[in-house]
């Protein structure tokens, strides 16, 4: 088990070292770790969807209503089965135009299911959060309030196009540009942020799973 252990460490440290190598140069070593992530990703989900959604939503149900004769309940489960076969077509270049059935089902699907959901959360709740209800001039919370309320209506002007960006609303509109990139910028260091995280979690591992320096 050991031994066992000891190799698994030491092939992940060999991907891990290939793929920071790219940080010199591109190389078949980078190529080679980058196809075995890639290839290991797929594999992991197709065994993933198989034993998650192929068996005990199509297999199984399909099964037990064929055993109880329960047609009905095969047709439900046979037809989205069948729609959602018609994806393979793809494979097959003057067939492929079938493809577009499922691909045209489940995005009506998905994009009306998500409309209000989206509304809600895109729009009724943005604006709650927006509005003033009251000021305190002691609290500090009101003054994040009321610059998040300018910094809503200021950008809004920005992307307003039906007025010349001049006067008022010239003015606004600039100071929108530069809540824009604050927020931007903020985005950029959160995600600079996490992969320094994972960075950090990679030279871990090799400094105390790999060589043990660490303890």
């Amino acid at each position: 088990m050991q031994l066992s252990t000891s190799i698994w460490v030491w092939i992940a440290a060999f991907l891990t070292l290939t793929i920071y190598s790219f940080l010199y140069k591109d190389n078949p070593l980078y190529r080679f770790a980058e196809h075995v992530f890639v290839g290991a990703s797929v594999g992991w989900s197709i065994a993933i969807v198989w034993h998650m959604t192929a068996i005990p939503y199509i297999g199984i149900p399909l099964r037990d209503a064929f055993v109880q004769r329960n047609w009905p309940g095969l047709i439900y489960v046979a037809i989205p089965t069948l729609l959602g076969c018609l994806y393979f077509f793809r494979f097959f270049p003057k067939q492929s135009w079938l493809a577009r059935w499922p691909i045209a089902l489940m995005m009506g699907y998905y994009c009306g299911i998500s409309i209000s959901p989206s509304i809600e959360t895109n729009i009724f709740t943005q604006v709650q959060g927006t509005i003033l209800t009251g000021f305190n001039p002691t609290s500090l919370s009101s003054w994040w309030a009321l610059l998040l309320l300018i910094g809503v209506v200021s950008t809004l002007f920005y992307f307003f196009f039906s007025l010349k960006h001049e006067g008022i609303v010239g003015k606004t509109s600039r100071l929108g540009i530069w809540f824009v990139m604050i927020a931007f910028g903020a985005s950029f260091g959160y995600t600079v942020m996490a992969r320094v995280s994972l960075l950090i979690g990679r030279i871990q591992f090799l400094l105390h799973d790999w060589l043990g320096i660490l303890k």
